[in-house]
């Protein structure tokens, strides 16, 4: 039988990869350059770039529920991917975790390799912003896997 810390490692797993996937690969340029555009236009970038990761997730998790036969309680899987989109469109509207970023002292962090202001002089993804965008997005994944796995125990 598959205990609850087997099915939290597997998904966690299983939605880790799908998030690369999705965050890199699925999301359309588009989606990529709007979604933290203000009003309607950057809240629908958004949103459909949370649609297709959490489609990409959802796939991904169906696959290691289904190879691996975990017992998986669907109301708990769909908090957690609920969860986890929740988390994924506040941060990525850029706004709002920039804040969060001044607010822990993290503003320094967030402007790192940042471009000039009217100059593209950073070209490449290494910077701050994108640092702490992913490990937001990361803990969220974390806690997704957590709310799954506490359905099955």
């Amino acid at each position: 039988m598959t205990g609850p810390a087997a099915v939290f490692a597997a998904l966690f797993a299983a939605l880790y990869a799908a998030h690369e996937v999705g965050d890199h690969w699925v999301q359309r340029e588009s989606q990529a350059l709007g979604k933290g555009a203000p009003g309607w236009p950057g809240r629908l970038a958004c949103a459909g770039h949370v649609a297709s990761i959490t489609a990409v997730k959802v796939a991904a998790v169906a696959l290691a529920v289904l190879a691996l036969r975990m017992p998986v309680a669907l109301p708990w899987l769909a908090a957690g991917l609920a969860l986890d989109a929740a988390a994924h469109y506040w941060a990525d509207r850029r706004s709002t975790l920039a804040r969060l970023a001044r607010a822990a002292g993290k503003g320094g962090l967030w402007a790192l390799g940042a471009p000039r202001p009217g100059r593209d002089d950073a070209p490449h993804l290494g910077t701050g912003a994108y640092a702490l965008d992913q490990s937001f997005h990361i803990a969220f994944l974390f806690a997704a896997a957590l709310v799954a796995a506490a359905g099955t125990g």
